[in-house]
């Protein structure tokens, strides 16, 4: 039988105490790698339930213009998958409880090879992976690897998922899914939380994991809006477009922590 993580841990509590999670995303080593770590335990501090790390890619294929600019800045520091699990490292040693997803794309994970970044995450701290350009068809060996070292492989559903890749995908899926609440790119408008909520009924008919709602959360009107019929809502471009803005780390923090806290406030309402 598989050990609890992190992740299965905190959405355990979540549910317990009737709450909704907050996923947060930032991309590593945007706004200079030495801010990283501080922005991650400000996000804890404002609210955070979850944080998704990005990992810099030079084609983040999923990403609308913020989180691309995101990745750029990142890169431009030379952010490496090696230097984000450095990251996820130097967190663990203040906070043992909140759980890490790496979410990034198949090509560093490649580079590195499967084996060895299963290891490295494990020693590192991380709770799971979030490859968003790995199909379920292709995905066997690196679910089979994390779940060997007890970590959770995360997995993207969208609207136009078929009923037939949905059963493949909640198969392999562990901790849980998330749901692309549009077509479109990260940061994309035009959320429709009726088709949420109908999309996320249907799913719930293939599996018994946490579904977070991720894609066009903005604030906390979108994101209470959205979680209602879900787990919890993830928010990434609207913090990676605080950080590309703000002067140096302590106007990111402070900008992060308006940001959460308010999206915090709302899901708590």
């Amino acid at each position: 039988m598989t050990q609890d993580n992190r992740i299965d841990r905190r959405f355990a509590r979540l549910r317990e105490e009737g709450r909704k999670a907050l996923v947060t995303y930032l991309v590593a080593g945007d706004g200079g790698p030495e801010n990283t770590v501080p922005l991650m335990h400000q996000l804890v501090t404002s609210g955070a339930d979850l944080i998704e790390l990005g990992v810099p890619f030079s084609d983040p294929m999923a990403e609308g213009p913020a989180i691309q600019r995101g990745h750029e800045r990142a890169l431009e520091h030379k952010t490496s998958l090696r230097k984000c699990l450095e990251m996820v490292r130097e967190f663990r040693r203040e906070d043992g409880q909140t759980p890490v997803i790496l979410m990034g794309y198949a090509n560093p994970i490649e580079k590195m090879g499967a084996e060895q970044f299963a290891d490295a995450a494990l020693e590192a701290g991380v709770d799971g992976a979030l490859t968003v350009d790995l199909p379920a068809e292709e995905a066997g060996q690196l679910n089979g690897l994390l779940s060997e070292r007890n970590l959770r492989n995360i997995f993207l559903l969208t609207p136009t998922t078929s009923d037939e890749r949905i059963r493949a995908i909640t198969g392999l899926a562990s901790g849980f899914i998330y749901y692309v609440s549009l077509k479109g790119v990260t940061g994309a408008g035009n959320l429709d939380p009726e088709a949420v909520r109908t999309n996320l009924e249907h799913i719930r008919g293939f599996t018994e994991l946490p579904l977070c709602v991720g894609f066009g959360i903005r604030d906390g009107a979108s994101a209470r809006a959205v979680s209602e019929a879900g787990d919890g809502a993830v928010v990434g471009s609207v913090l990676v477009s605080a950080i590309g803005e703000a002067a140096d780390g302590t106007a990111a923090r402070d900008a992060v922590a308006q940001l959460v806290g308010e999206i915090r406030g709302a899901l708590d309402a």
